[in-house]
């Protein structure tokens, strides 16, 4: 098999993860007679599938906290039938997007602000897709991070370069 057919393959699995997370949700929304239309995408090598629609932010909860729990259950769904672990991004009511945006911002300020002291700066705990994005911002802005800390008090340090 070629690496284009790979490929090809893996975009394909993952294209049945969403397929099968979207009809899990789709299931839960019915259940909880919550109206929304689901849109299915692969990135970053992985399943993305987000909701939209109004008054969704039952399903997101403080701090994404629903949100999270549904995106685990949405991944033990998609276990459950391909025998796969599956790496699924769940959005609701656009909640990633916007939280992405706040966090990139809150690495790119606290990079600079450990380059200005040069002192290492701790940040608040957060769950694994919020550090992934401060870990990111840290490191387009030059310097080095590291989460520490057992979950789910899990953080970020920022460290001078």
């Amino acid at each position: 098999m070629s690496q284009t057919d790979a490929t090809e393959v893996d975009v394909q699995a993952l294209e049945q993860e969403g397929e099968i997370a979207a009809d899990y949700i789709e299931g839960l929304l019915d259940i909880g007679d919550f109206d929304g239309d689901i849109d299915m995408d692969v990135e970053g090598g992985r399943a993305v599938v987000a909701v939209v629609g109004a008054s969704l932010d039952e399903l997101v909860g403080k701090r994404g906290e629903v949100l999270e729990a549904l995106q685990e259950l949405t991944r033990l769904a998609v276990h459950r039938k391909t025998g796969n672990r599956s790496r699924l991004m769940l959005d609701i009511g656009g909640y990633r997007e916007r939280r992405r945006a706040e966090l990139t911002k809150i690495g790119q300020d606290v990079a600079a602000e450990v380059k200005r002291t040069g002192k290492p700066k701790p940040l608040a705990p957060m769950t694994p897709f919020e550090r992934k994005v401060i870990h990111d911002a840290v490191a387009a802005a030059g310097l080095h991070s590291e989460s520490e800390g057992e979950e789910p008090e899990r953080y970020v340090v920022v460290y001078p370069s």
